[in-house]
């Protein structure tokens, strides 16, 4: 079993190597990169950044997996919008990298992040996003890792939670549904799914 403590910020770079470890539908996402942390900052750098409080991590030896989440999600891409992408824009500009790659389409979200649906984000304000290397998946640890964030939620007075999952990872969506959370969207290739708080 992992220990769980609260987010320190020397955690940053082994959450950046996590995040690009499972990126790929769960899988391994490093051959996928030329720049190994492009991926952590696009889905992980601005949750440590703007709301550190509901940034947790499963101990192992060292960081073995986190959960990160944000209370208003309309709220956080508005900051994002002011905070985070400006600097990312300047340092990664459109055309960085060869289209068609998967660093390319990275840098197409930096400058142009997705827009949550506000149907979904008016139901399930929060939303959030966990990744465990494989290592220490199974045994309660993810599960030990949700709770702790969506009891953090619930103390915050949050009503509801969303997050996206990509339809090839059918293990992900599995876990999910057994902790509550039901389909509310489906597009070609992922879900978003959601439970109230």
């Amino acid at each position: 079993m992992v220990r769980i403590r609260g987010f320190e910020p020397a955690d940053t770079a082994a959450m950046y190597e996590i995040c690009l470890r499972t990126g790929n539908s769960g899988q391994d996402a490093t051959g996928l990169f030329r720049d190994p942390n492009l991926i952590g900052e696009v889905y992980v750098g601005a949750y440590l950044a703007l709301e550190p409080d509901l940034a947790f991590v499963g101990v192992d030896g060292g960081v073995a997996g986190y959960v990160i989440g944000a209370r208003d999600t309309e709220r956080f891409e508005a900051r994002c919008e002011r905070e985070w992408w400006p600097a990312l824009r300047e340092r990664y500009p459109l055309r960085s990298f060869p289209d068609g790659t998967s660093d390319a389409r990275l840098v197409g979200l930096i400058h142009k992040p997705p827009i949550r649906r506000a149907d979904v984000a008016e139901r399930y304000p929060a939303h959030l996003h966990i990744d465990l290397l494989p290592k220490v998946q199974g045994g309660g640890n993810g599960r030990r890792l949700m709770a702790t964030l969506l009891d953090a939620l619930a103390d915050a007075g949050v009503p509801g939670v969303h997050l996206g999952v990509a339809m090839a990872n059918e293990r992900a969506i599995g876990f999910y549904r057994h902790l509550g959370f039901t389909e509310v969207v489906r597009y070609t290739d992922s879900l978003v799914m959601a439970r109230k708080l």
